[in-house]
């Protein structure tokens, strides 16, 4: 007799975090890398102002991304005895890393737009310029992709911050290939007003990227809807009578949850922690991989703090 044939099932194992992290930031720095090269070589050919102050963007790009890639290495590694909740800060560290750099370019960009307002730059074999900025703007879509997925599916601060990042440096792309555009035309003012442009968005990035780092490094609450859940969550059980001196905060991709479970005070500590574990389950259903710590406290008044 024949044994069924059992049906062909193919099996793919995700990316884990510390394999899609790795891939964002190789494939940030190498994108960085090329356009560096591409950039060089138009700006020395064609002399564009514009196209120098996009060099020294990608130049800002890729610093960052190696800012990226140590931050991300540093604060994948598990706790230590010197560090006990781990090494996530070193992302919020690296997001404002991140916020000055793109500070500092956009104050590089007013400088040259002010100077294409004073001075006229003519401009040699623009279409090679053109040529570079069309790939630049390519590649640049290409790495916001993978970077986006991988934003989705690790909610990285670091690579959010990159990614912020080259989206300011896709809006100057496409400005500097415009004012190339525009310059054939004989508009040369377009130049130093695109760049002027771009240069108010890139402080408006910076500002968001420092602010949420700032606020992670400064052990900020968990957003009101995530406090509510875990509120309604502990509270969805009956023996439960009521909550307290609960505390939040995120360090990187880890989320930390501290609460006090208010239980009947002749209930036995084994029933109380099978109540507590049910809790921290739930709670871990919403919140994967968070460090949740639940304190069991019978329900007297004299005992709260």
């Amino acid at each position: 007799t024949e044994l069924p044939l059992e049906p062909m099932t193919t099996s793919r194992k995700p990316l884990d975090r510390a394999g899609l992290l790795k891939l964002a930031r190789v494939a940030s720095v190498l994108t960085a890398g090329f356009m560096i090269v591409a950039k060089l070589v138009a700006w020395s050919i064609t002399g564009s102002v514009s196209l120098l102050a996009s060099l020294v963007d990608s130049v800002m790009d890729s610093i960052a991304s190696l800012i990226n890639l140590f931050a991300i290495r540093y604060s994948l590694q598990p706790p230590d005895e010197q560090h006990r909740f781990g090494h996530g800060k070193a992302e919020p560290l690296a997001g404002l890393a991140q916020a000055a750099f793109i500070a500092g370019s956009a104050i590089f960009l007013v400088f040259h737009a002010i100077d294409r307002l004073r001075y006229d730059h003519p401009l040699e074999q623009v279409g090679i310029g053109i040529g570079v900025m069309v790939l630049a703007i390519v590649m640049t879509v290409g790495l916001l992709a993978i970077q986006r997925y991988v934003i989705k599916k690790t909610d990285s601060t670091a690579i959010r911050a990159d990614s912020l990042h080259y989206l300011t440096d896709l809006l100057t792309n496409l400005s500097v290939l415009l004012a190339l555009y525009l310059s054939t035309l004989g508009w040369t003012w377009a130049d130093p007003v695109f760049a002027i442009a771009v240069a108010i968005y890139i402080f408006y990035s910076a500002f968001h990227i420092g602010h949420d780092a700032f606020q992670q490094l400064m052990d900020r609450e968990l957003p009101e809807e995530i406090l509510q859940q875990i509120q309604a969550t502990a509270m969805s059980h009956p023996e439960v009578t009521g909550t307290h001196e609960m505390r939040t905060r995120q360090a990187g991709h880890t989320r930390f949850v501290q609460l006090h479970l208010e239980l009947q005070e002749d209930m036995p500590l084994k029933q109380a922690h099978a109540i507590a574990d049910q809790v921290e389950a739930e709670i871990l259903e919403f919140l994967p991989g968070a460090e949740v710590l639940i304190h069991q406290d019978p329900t007297d008044d004299s005992i709260k703090n």
